[in-house]
């Protein structure tokens, strides 16, 4: 194993650094999506809270840089005591937290040995976090990097109301975070060949929220080019109550302005608004929960329409994918951050409460969610039982049915797609969770960046068991062989069998092996038999309307 050296890329202050093999960027340059710059030298990419993601229409989402050897950088705007909540819940250490909107900075991680003429496949890490919170600091690629002799970069794009808010005009067109994303993308294609790292060899990979762009931007005309493979674990574009049209995009538009003080109900005025406040007042709507979810939008620029309308093997910009779910992801984590009170026990009452919580996370099933809970929970009425049904139930609704309907979707485009299941609990966790959790929501991200080999602070798995880091290494083998070739296997490791009509997929705990239609009695309630109930429900209320 060769040494990792970070490359920290800031937007302000001093002229680049100089690095072994010349220089590698200009001063004061910026790359806008889809490409004109629009900084100067010295200035930030938004002077003036607001002005770029309220009056843009798309091309002034921009990425300052300049290279610098310093520590961890600001985050972008966001409610630090949930992101300090979120990291005791997972004993996480986190650096010292500080947000600014001048927060669109990248890390770059590249062995140090590496020859001067290198072309290493480069991994573009996009963190989760919902779209309202996380940032590219809490992750350590350097372990990733020099094991799998990979360079890695990890960003930071606009979230919540500032990344995400649209009116659905040319007002606010909102997806400022995926443009965001795009710029980096840009900027890879321009500077990484300076780091060793192969432009023409990039693949996107991300957790949770950060799936789910990963899993857009295969979707987004924009992009095209710009990526040659894509991974996303436990999030895809198609979750539900992340995406939303017309007419959503008024209504929501308008509950978060009133919620953040605005009255306004026409886009000029409420636009002019927001403007006004202040960022604490602009995550007021979040800090209170009010609004838990900023949700991205079908813009016609982005996106042209919704994920689940598109094509397969028709549309978008079909690469070779890898997905993936946890077998717990609705275990702890996630309910834990709607209703402490959860899981310390449940009758009816408290599950009614909980269920009327999430609404926001059903989306285009909420009408129809009864009918997901006749077939999970049937006639039980068993506390510790029902808690374990509404888990799981929240766990196939918004992750695993998903990501297996994006794996069939891909499979469509006759290039390969691998699908996983991790299930392993980690052993840190073992006094902190509840012995009915598996493996919860992220707990897959600390063995794919090799957190069990890391001495720094950000290592997500202090304490790893010999088993748990052999695990480690095989994860990295397998995502770093994948983003190499489009193939995850290698030698020494259990074959993944390729996502076909066999449907067949890699079980990875401890001891890795192969299964076959993952949750299949599940998967076929969504795919069949809710479809066949709900077009039963809309004929019968036609029928009655018609008498």
């Amino acid at each position: 194993m060769q040494q990792a050296t970070p490359q920290f890329l800031f937007k302000f202050g001093g002229s680049p650094t100089e690095l072994p093999w010349g220089p590698t960027h200009s001063a004061g340059k910026s790359r806008s999506a889809p490409g004109s710059p629009i900084a100067p030298s010295s200035s930030v990419c938004f002077s003036h809270p607001w002005t770029s993601l309220l009056v843009a229409r798309g091309k002034r989402s921009c990425l300052l840089v300049l290279f610098s050897r310093k520590g961890l950088h600001k985050s972008c705007p966001q409610v630090l005591e949930n992101l300090e909540a979120l990291a005791k819940a997972i004993n996480a250490k986190l650096p010292t937290l500080t947000i600014s909107e001048d927060c669109l900075f990248l890390n770059v991680y590249t062995p140090a040995h590496r020859s001067k003429n290198s072309k290493l496949p480069v991994m573009m890490w996009i963190h989760g976090g919902g779209l309202t919170s996380g940032g590219a600091s809490f992750y350590d690629g350097s372990a990733l990097s020099a094991y799998e002799n990979v360079v890695m970069v990890s960003i930071q794009y606009r979230i919540g109301i500032l990344g995400f808010f649209s009116t659905g005009d040319d007002y606010a067109r909102g997806n400022w975070g995926f443009l965001d994303q795009l710029a980096a993308l840009y900027w890879i294609q321009e500077n990484i060949e300076h780091f060793g790292g192969d432009p023409d060899s990039v693949t996107i990979f991300g957790e949770s929220a950060g799936g789910l762009s990963a899993s857009a931007l295969i979707l987004s005309p924009l992009s095209k080019g710009l990526f040659q493979r894509a991974i996303a674990e436990s999030g895809v574009a198609n979750l539900p109550g992340f995406f939303i049209s017309h007419p959503e995009i008024a209504r929501f538009a308008n509950r978060v302005a009133n919620y953040s003080g605005c009255e306004e109900t026409n886009s000029a005025a409420m636009v002019h608004c927001l403007r006004k406040k202040s960022v604490e007042e602009l995550l007021e709507p979040i800090r209170t929960k009010k609004i838990p979810v900023i949700p991205a939008v079908v813009d016609g620029f982005f996106l042209q329409k919704s994920p689940g309308e598109f094509v397969p093997g028709e549309e978008g910009n079909p690469v070779p994918f890898l997905v993936g779910v946890n077998n717990h992801e609705f275990g702890w984590l996630i309910p834990n951050f709607l209703q402490p009170d959860f899981m310390e026990g449940t009758d009816r009452e408290q599950i009614d409460a909980f269920l009327m919580k999430s609404n926001p996370l059903m989306g285009e099933f909420a009408e129809f969610f009864h009918l997901a809970t006749e077939e999970y929970f049937g006639e039980t009425e068993d506390p510790s039982q029902l808690k374990e049904l509404v888990l799981e139930l929240f766990g196939d609704m918004i992750f695993v049915f998903p990501a297996v309907k994006t794996a069939k979707f891909h499979r469509e485009s006759g290039l390969p797609v691998y699908l996983y299941e991790f299930q392993h609990r980690p052993s840190k966790y073992s006094d902190l969770r509840p012995d009915f959790v598996k493996a919860d929501h992220s707990d897959e991200i600390g063995f794919v960046l090799g957190s069990p080999f890391l001495a720094s602070d950000l290592s997500m798995l202090s304490v790893a068991t010999d088993e748990e880091k052999n695990l480690s290494r095989a994860m990295m083998k397998y995502w770093v062989n994948f983003a190499r070739t489009g193939n995850p296997n290698g030698d020494d490791l259990v074959e993944w069998p390729v996502f076909d009509h066999r449907e067949q997929y890699l079980e990875i705990d401890l001891k890795q092996k192969a299964g076959t239609k993952l949750k299949d009695h599940r998967m076929r309630f969504w795919t069949e038999t809710l479809p066949q109930k709900i077009q039963q429900i809309i004929k019968e209320k036609k029928e009655h309307s018609e008498l």
